[in-house]
């Protein structure tokens, strides 16, 4: 009767309403994927690096599918690609495919739960529904449609695992003997995620340099893992394919020609953007001056954030700066829309959000002229092309402008009778338990009750 009893209540518990909705988004998704005749190009290019390393052939003199494509990622990814062999290639698409909508859902609950560690007082919208039940199928139900999500799925990209690895690792317990693994094998298969490394140890040196026992942070712990991680895997890597491995690190590292055209509508990246304001296949130094610029800027408020304790908007403004100064950031390696979506709905008004999520989901960069090499369409955009194929390299400048001046606007309303700023969190963000030691960039429980309490006056004001 007991056992009766149980099973009733948590079917009841059970977010029915969103897991159908969630399914039947997913299911309408495979359908027009299908109809779209999708590919799954880069899919093809993996399976024949795992081929590759299987045959032990050259690596980096392969070119696979009709697209003629070479390989672009370190040696450890190819091996992480060996397992894509051993099913036919129907299979293998069917299984990327459930793969990355796992994924996608994954993707959106650790979304969630980065937005909860914020602490309760900067949850000025929806506070109820980002700890509902079903919350994350919701938001996977929904934000699948978005463009960067789309062509993900369309190419079998690898980007929601290379996300949800980084997620992962930033929304574990500040104990966890794991936290800086995800970052690390993340940076081993794409280089790419190593700006988050770069992140903890910014942090970490900046806390550990106001002295007291916090010398020995958690953001210098998780820095030290991740780089010991990625050191570890690229050695063992090494090791087995020693030919690849000098190759990749002397050589095709700085040959970005093989990723692609920088031109390219498809690159949202600010050498992207910049290729195609300047008509040339190549900015030169305006993009080296452009992206030191961005990424100094970009950093400095990441930082600003993790030390007061804001580690959503630290999260999403490292990710937004990785995405920018990247020589190249296809628009399926914008994915990170999903975390910075599911922030802005919990701080900002509904217009606003709105209009960052018709700028994902409309396509609106595909409505430009554009063209598969050798046809250079994109050299010849007028103004309002332009535009439309820089519209995410634009918000993430816009993004991380909004972050800045948020964060000297909160710091000085709080600053009379706050206290000294600071890490202020009191419970532990992105832990499971409100047990155990303070993770990084949280300060022991009360330390900036203060300066929340301010923020928290100001938000309910501003409601």
């Amino acid at each position: 009767m007991t056992v009766t009893v149980t099973i009733r209540s948590r079917l009841r518990t059970l977010p029915l309403a969103a897991l159908g909705v969630c399914l039947l988004s997913f299911v309408a998704f495979w359908v027009a994927q299908r109809a779209a005749h999708v590919t799954m190009l880069d899919l093809s290019v993996y399976r024949a690096e795992g081929e590759t390393v299987l045959a032990g052939g050259d690596l980096y003199a392969m070119r696979a599918t009709s697209a003629n494509l070479p390989t672009t990622y370190p040696p450890f990814a190819a091996l992480l690609f060996t397992p894509l062999t051993l099913v036919g290639v129907a299979e293998m698409r069917a299984l990327a495919t459930l793969g990355n909508m796992l994924l996608m859902v994954a993707l959106a609950h650790l979304s969630l739960r980065l937005v909860a560690s914020g602490g309760a007082g900067r949850l000025r919208r929806g506070g109820a529904f980002w700890e509902r039940p079903g919350a994350a199928l919701w938001v996977a139900a929904a934000l699948v449609w978005c463009e960067p999500v789309w062509q993900t799925f369309r190419y079998g990209q690898i980007n929601l695992l290379m996300a949800v690895a980084v997620l992962w690792d930033l929304t574990r317990r500040g104990d966890s003997r794991w936290a800086g693994v995800g970052i690390g094998l993340a940076t081993a298969v794409k280089l790419t995620p190593g700006l988050f490394v770069v992140l903890l140890f910014a942090v970490g040196v900046a806390r550990a340099l106001r002295g007291g026992a916090d010398r020995w942070n958690e953001w210098l712990r998780r820095g030290v893992r991740a780089t010991v991680t990625f050191l570890v895997v690229t050695v063992a890597s090494a090791v087995l394919l020693p030919y690849d491995s000098r190759r990749f690190w002397t050589e095709m590292i700085f040959e970005t020609s093989r990723v692609g055209r920088t031109e390219e509508t498809a690159n949202q990246s600010l050498s992207g953007v910049l290729a195609r304001l300047l008509h040339t296949t190549d900015p030169g130094l305006w993009w080296v001056v452009a992206a030191a610029l961005v990424a100094a800027a970009g950093l400095a408020v990441a930082v600003r954030a993790a030390l007061d304790g804001d580690r959503p908007v630290a999260v999403v403004a490292c990710a937004v700066t990785a995405l920018l100064v990247s020589p190249i950031s296809w628009s399926h390696h914008w994915v990170w829309c999903v975390p910075a979506l599911v922030l802005l709905a919990s701080r900002v008004r509904p217009l606003w959000v709105a209009g960052v999520a018709l700028v994902f989901g409309s396509f609106s960069l595909w409505w430009v002229p554009h063209a598969p090499a050798p046809v250079r369409l994109e050299l010849h955009q007028n103004g309002w092309q332009m535009l439309l194929s820089g519209l995410y390299t634009l918000l993430g400048l816009a993004l991380l402008a909004v972050f800045a001046v948020a964060a000297v606007r909160d710091r000085t309303a709080a600053r009379p009778g706050a206290g000294p700023a600071g890490d202020h969190p009191q419970s532990r963000p992105g832990s499971e338990s409100g047990e155990g030691p303070a993770g990084p960039g949280e300060a022991p429980a009360g330390s900036g009750a203060a300066m929340e309490g301010a923020r928290s006056g100001q938000a309910v004001a501003k409601e």
